[in-house]
């Protein structure tokens, strides 16, 4: 059978710079079937979902529903459901736990300071506390978003929970379903595609570590897709893996060509020249889609280590 996710791994489609884009991420679980759009079309107060969807707009904050892996049937929600919320900026990366029976509590949050890196208010109202436990794998399993998602999705985040992995869930929607399965790794925030469970344990010894694998990555939630190529060829160039050691710090330029500055805490800085391009030839970029497509693909032309002078000076 043929699937968007064969159809891109059969044209050995670049993940690069593929990642969804969010400097937080806001997580709560909601057990049971989900919908396509798992916010208003779960067993999750569809009001209240609306509700959320609008407080976090333009915020920088992108809202998930989370499970744990098994069968979904209906069935009785727990009497509190677990609250995450990440901040995944460099020099400021975070991961809070929370739990909730009231999911209408989460609109009383300042959206608007989450997305700055402020988790002030989450830990007050929610009672908020730093995650102290393994790294958080985040599984899309949505088949109702795309079939590609339960198919591969599901077994994955089944055998790493069956195998003792920590820190496993289901998650709702990553974007990218021809990449599946596709996995989101926190406190950091970088990005997997087409994950399998024995790298994606060495993923998740990195993330404990505070270090990234190159390998699968899509990229960092914290930069737009010409930053995340750029930092992973940035990476891939020096060998530098710490998980915070590098920002994209400048993007000028447009479609479809931009200029990307990438820079070390150590001082050094990079320009990392990336340029857009159309996957060819088209493809499904969804199971669902109707009509066949040619994805944006982001290639790095150049990278450039700038001279000190002039990275101290900047």
């Amino acid at each position: 059978m043929s699937t968007c996710s064969s159809v891109s791994r059969n044209f050995d489609e670049p993940v690069s710079g593929t990642a969804a884009t969010a400097r937080t991420w806001l997580l709560l679980e909601q057990p049971g079937p989900w919908g396509a759009k798992a916010l208003t079309s779960s067993h999750l107060d569809p009001a209240l979902g609306r509700a959320l969807e609008a407080a976090a707009k333009d915020t920088g904050v992108r809202i998930a529903l989370i499970r744990r892996p098994g069968r979904h049937a209906d069935r009785r929600m727990p009497a509190a459901r677990r609250v995450y919320a990440a901040h995944v900026v460099p020099g400021n990366v975070w991961l809070h736990s929370a739990s909730t029976s009231a999911p209408g509590q989460l609109l009383d949050l300042d959206f608007a300071a989450l997305g700055r890196g402020d988790h002030r208010t989450f830990d007050a109202l929610l009672g908020g506390r730093p995650h102290n436990g393994d790294p958080l794998a985040l599984v899309c399993t949505n088949g109702k978003r795309d079939r590609c998602c339960a198919l591969l999705g599901r077994p994955l985040a089944a055998e790493l929970a069956t195998s003792g992995v920590e820190g496993v869930w289901e998650v709702t929607h990553l974007g990218g379903h021809r990449f599946s399965p596709t996995v989101l790794v926190l406190p950091y925030g970088y990005a997997y595609g087409r994950a399998e469970a024995h790298s994606l344990k060495e993923v998740l010894h990195g993330a404990r570590e505070g270090r990234i694998v190159v390998e699968g990555c899509r990229g960092s939630s914290a930069w737009e897709r010409p930053g995340q190529a750029a930092e992973l060829a940035v990476r891939t160039r020096t060998g530098e893996y710490d998980a915070q050691a590098l920002s994209v710090v400048r993007t000028s330029g447009a479609a479809p060509r931009w200029e990307v500055t990438v820079a070390h805490i150590d001082g050094r800085r990079w320009q990392v020249d990336v340029a857009q391009s159309a996957a060819l030839p088209p493809r499904p970029e969804s199971c669902g889609a109707s009509v066949l497509g040619s994805p944006a693909r982001m290639d790095v032309v150049a990278v450039r280590e700038a001279r000190l002078a002039t990275a101290l000076a900047g």
